[in-house]
């Protein structure tokens, strides 16, 4: 039976979610939201004076998006879909009438709109709002088309005031968070490999190996996406943090040498599934050495620690010229060669990773000296 959190466990937790950047950008998003749909329907129903203005609130839910560039693009395609869907409402509901057949038809030619590649975002927007506004019986009554074109322009606006106005929303951290995360799961993985092999390891292990740098591939493509969706807060981005954004060349080094460590970490991890599908025996010099090395490599490039990246290189280079003039099996020298250069290349790979840890945008430049003391970003 598992036993409850402790109120110290609580206390860290709530006070480590308190910290987060990420926690307080997602929390003002959500309250954004909140308040652009209360505020659109009050604009419409109280201001403007429309009835039912229903539309007003549904638009502000859509448009208040991630990123100030999405809610702008989303509230431009949210008023032609509105439109689209209001107009085809009305013919639907003039030429065949508000019936199963006029349901039909209107959801058919919506969805054939929807593939437009203007409305590719979001596809149902024009059947939706045409059956909102057909079902409803307003096709039939132009001056209530009309209420409900001018109430769903006032939720796109309010959506689009409020979220350009109210703490325009960044996400460069989330994307720093992401991009960080990786090499402390490739630290991880290079360790339990080292300590794998001087236990008992099968090739179920070394499977197990393979499958790992498969999930660190799908980690990759995660902050590849929160990289690209970090770029598009900045755009149309009034805070002065934005300008830092313009630029996220770092970043991508660090993913590109990232994407390198984790194919040669795979392609190692097989080399040693070929092995003990052999039931090759090591040279015990070897052995000992590269097992050391590797174990090294794991500590340092978690630690981050780029100094001791740089000396595990060095130490692979003094392994490969010490053993190559001794009386080793010319068979294995191959497989020998293949680690080496497998553990070179991921140590010359997160060596520049390490000297770039941890990940931050510049706004959170100032705290690289508390994150190097000990507190390790960790997404």
């Amino acid at each position: 039976m598992l036993s409850p959190p402790s109120a110290r466990s609580v206390r860290a937790h709530v006070s480590e979610t308190a910290r987060d950047p990420r926690f307080w950008t997602s929390s003002i998003q959500l309250v954004k939201t909140a308040v652009a749909a209360v505020l659109a329907w009050m604009v419409a129903s109280d201001l403007v004076g429309l009835p039912q203005a229903f539309l007003a609130p549904w638009a502000a839910l859509l448009v208040v998006n991630t990123t100030v560039y999405r809610t702008l693009s989303q509230g431009a395609q949210q008023v032609v879909g509105t439109v689209a869907g209001v107009v085809l409402s009305w013919a639907v509901g003039n030429l065949v009438g508000m019936s199963t057949p006029g349901v039909a038809v209107l959801v058919v030619i919506g969805l054939l709109l929807g593939q437009l590649r203007w409305f590719r975002s979001n596809a149902t927007a024009v059947a939706a709002t045409g059956v909102i506004v057909l079902t409803t019986g307003y096709a039939a009554h132009d001056r209530m088309l009309l209420d409900r074109l001018v109430d769903t322009a006032v939720g796109i606006a309010v959506g689009l005031v409020v979220n350009l106005v109210v703490w325009p929303p960044l996400r460069d951290y989330s994307a720093a968070r992401a991009i960080d995360a990786v090499d402390d799961e490739v630290a991880e993985l290079l360790s339990d490999m080292a300590r794998g092999l001087r236990e008992d390891c099968d090739a179920d292990t070394v499977a197990d190996w393979v499958d790992r740098t498969r999930e660190l591939d799908e980690d990759l493509d995660r902050a590849w996406s929160l990289l690209r969706q970090a770029r598009e807060s900045g755009r149309m981005n009034p805070r002065r943090a934005a300008r830092g954004l313009r630029s996220t060349d770092r970043f991508e080094t660090v993913l590109r040498d990232n994407e390198q460590a984790i194919a040669e970490t795979r392609s190692m991890a097989r080399t040693l599934g070929h092995s003990i599908d052999a039931v090759n025996r090591w040279d015990d010099e070897f052995r000992e050495r590269w097992l050391t090395l590797l174990e090294e490599a794991g500590d340092a490039i978690g630690a981050p620690d780029p100094e001791r990246v740089v000396g595990v290189r060095k130490g692979l280079a003094d392994l490969a010229h010490d053993l190559s003039n001794s009386e080793l099996s010319g068979s294995h020298w191959t497989e020998y060669g293949a680690l080496i250069m497998n553990l070179r290349n991921v140590v010359t790979s997160m060596d520049r990773v390490a000297e770039q840890a941890p990940v931050l945008p510049p706004r959170y430049a100032g705290r690289d000296r508390l994150l190097r003391s000990g507190a390790r970003v960790r997404g």
